[in-house]
């Protein structure tokens, strides 16, 4: 097996290239790293509206059993 580059500096050189590899790296990585991030923003944006739409439902429900209730004596 060759090893490629020599020194850590001959890999962050990327002979000669290095500003399009990391470039190229870089807008890779970012986009997805904002699909991650949006993701899980938009996950818990998600399950407080479930959060906030069971306990609204809940509330009716107490609602209409408390008038059920005071209805009937």
């Amino acid at each position: 097996m060759n090893i490629a580059f020599t020194s850590w500096q001959a890999f962050f050189a990327m002979g000669g290239y290095a500003f399009y590899v990391w470039l190229a790296v870089a807008l890779t990585l970012l986009p997805l790293g904002a699909l991650i991030g949006h993701t899980l923003w938009r996950r818990r944006t998600l399950l407080n509206d479930i959060r906030r739409q069971q306990a609204r439902e809940q509330r009716k429900r107490a609602a209409r059993q408390s008038d059920s209730v005071e209805v009937t004596p």
